[in-house]
């Protein structure tokens, strides 16, 4: 089940004010929504901002290519030539080497590798 992070967020705020620590807490939430929704540490990083006074539930914004951005690129790229190599996506696109991988596992194309034996 997919959780607005930010719901979830406010369910910690609760359970902070209500004296609980961040274990039962995990627990408490994990077995409503599921068992990897949040991890006991991720529940005591938002006691802390907490507790701090910083109260706004908001993921920070991010700099960057968008993703959808980054996958069209690539695809582009990928239908113009089949056999391109994910080393020459990162040279044009100048994205890193994994994020080029993911993708194209994502859309089916699997890591082959090729060993050349030499004979003397």
């Amino acid at each position: 089940m997919e959780v607005d992070k930010e719901k979830i967020r406010y369910i910690l705020q609760l359970f902070l004010d209500k004296g609980k620590n961040a274990s039962q807490v995990a627990e408490i939430v994990n077995g409503v929504y599921g068992s990897d929704t949040v991890t006991a540490n991720y529940v005591q990083y938002w006691f802390r901002r907490f507790r701090s006074g910083i109260f706004n539930v908001k993921d920070a914004p991010r700099t960057g290519r968008t993703v959808v951005e980054n996958v069209d690129k690539i695809t582009e790229i990928i239908e113009v030539n089949r056999h391109v190599s994910s080393r020459s996506i990162v040279l044009k696109l100048k994205i890193n080497h994994k994020t080029i991988l993911n993708h194209l596992r994502k859309v089916g194309f699997k890591k082959k590798l090729m060993f050349r034996y030499h004979t003397n």
